[in-house]
């Protein structure tokens, strides 16, 4: 069976896999890395949120497992790009930014996402 994954070497994530794999219960983190305001506004079901601005402060207690499955999302995916890049330096392998972040999941993906 092939994984639902994209390969380590990818630092991105389509919105389309990201639904499926949550539309198949597969385990991993949806991590949103937007600020409180925006989290507001909209938001992907099931994600948690740890906006960017405090990022490098709460990741190492709150994404403390290396082999977990993240995945990591913001508005456009430039901040989304950037927490990828941290946890991955830090020794997180597993973990990717959903290619052009909720902008791209509500048009591709749920219509119904409130944009901004």
């Amino acid at each position: 069976m092939q994984s639902p994954w994209p390969d380590e070497a990818d630092l991105e994530i389509s919105p389309a896999s990201v639904a499926s794999l949550l539309n198949s219960q597969t385990p991993f983190r949806l991590v949103d890395v937007r600020e409180l305001d925006e989290w507001h506004l909209c938001k992907i079901e099931g994600a948690e949120l740890l906006p960017l601005s405090s990022f490098a402060e709460s990741a190492p207690r709150l994404l403390n497992d290396p082999d977990s499955h993240v995945v990591i999302y913001c508005h456009h995916g430039r901040r989304s790009a950037h927490a990828t890049e941290w946890l991955r330096h830090h020794g997180h392998h597993k973990v990717w930014s959903m290619a052009g972040g909720i902008e791209s999941w509500a048009t591709d993906i749920d219509p119904a996402t409130p944009r901004y």
